[in-house]
């Protein structure tokens, strides 16, 4: 990339250049209301953004949740179109992993999409073998 990647642990951003993030990832619906964003971002147990250095525009962002002592959870992994594949996913990633580790949170998850495991094993996360993500779709 032309421009330095700066990415910074906030406990909060412009909702909408949040919002912008999420549809880049492919995850928001119209139905989506914008006003839970601060909230989102201020529960997470950390919460990343990618930034252009010569512009400060966010590229990228994830997140962690966790209950800060055992496990956590990365989750919301996007990167904007133009910048995939240059190193900003894997950059928001490891700042992520040290977050966790300098809390000593040391058991890390997530769900990959189909396409990105080689993504993930390259940062070194490992299939969980015998082990099958599921999501509640039942009523209560």
């Amino acid at each position: 990339m032309e421009s330095e990647i700066c990415v910074h642990i906030v406990k909060e951003w412009d909702t909408n250049e949040l919002v912008e993030l999420y549809k880049a990832g492919g995850w928001w619906l119209q139905e989506h209301d914008p006003a839970y964003i601060p909230e989102l971002v201020r529960g997470s147990f950390a919460f990343a953004v990618a930034t252009e250095g010569d512009s400060g525009r966010p590229v990228g962002m994830g997140r962690v949740i966790s209950d800060g002592i055992a496990d956590a959870y990365i989750q919301d992994l996007v990167v904007i179109p133009r910048c995939r594949g240059k190193g900003v996913g894997k950059k928001i990633v490891q700042a992520l992993l040290r977050f966790c580790f300098s809390r000593n949170v040391t058991w890390i998850a997530l769900i990959a999409e189909p396409g990105t495991e080689d993504f993930y094993t390259g940062i070194g996360f490992v299939r969980m073998k015998d082990y099958v993500p599921l999501r509640f779709r039942g009523t209560v």
